[in-house]
């Protein structure tokens, strides 16, 4: 087994259409660039998301309950943007950036605009999400 130098960054390279379809799952997401943002440097816990403290700690707009912030993050840990923190004794309710959600806040950082989502985004989003389809 061989051993790689671990303070090396290297980027991984996706498929365009696993780009397109995580960009538009964040643009129709109720969240906030903040929200991203913070968690390029450390997980946040879904209590510090949802409801008021979400709103206070600029990762939504408005209010939305815990419920639903869950889901809307489990979604976009299976379009692969997020992941839930693992400690001694399993899984957290703290979510990270992997790295195609680095990459993806790393744009936006470099000056390309988080847009908002169009009536076409909207209606994939909700194709993929809901019937699981293939990436288009």
């Amino acid at each position: 087994m061989t051993s790689t130098n671990s303070t090396r960054t290297q980027s991984i390279r996706y498929d365009q259409r696993t780009i397109e379809r995580a960009e538009r799952a964040v643009r129709c997401a109720p969240f906030q660039v903040q929200l991203f943002t913070t968690m390029m440097w450390q997980g946040v816990n879904l209590r510090a998301i949802a409801a008021t403290e979400g709103v206070k700690n600029g990762y939504l707009q408005r209010s939305l309950p815990e419920l639903i912030v869950e889901n809307e993050l489990l979604w976009l840990t299976q379009v692969g943007l997020l992941r839930r923190e693992v400690d001694g004794q399993g899984l957290t309710d703290s979510f990270r950036l992997t790295p195609l959600g680095r990459q993806l806040v790393q744009k936006w950082q470099q000056g390309h605009p988080f847009l908002a989502p169009t009536w076409r985004d909207r209606l994939i989003n909700f194709l993929n999400r809901w019937f699981r389809l293939p990436n288009w």
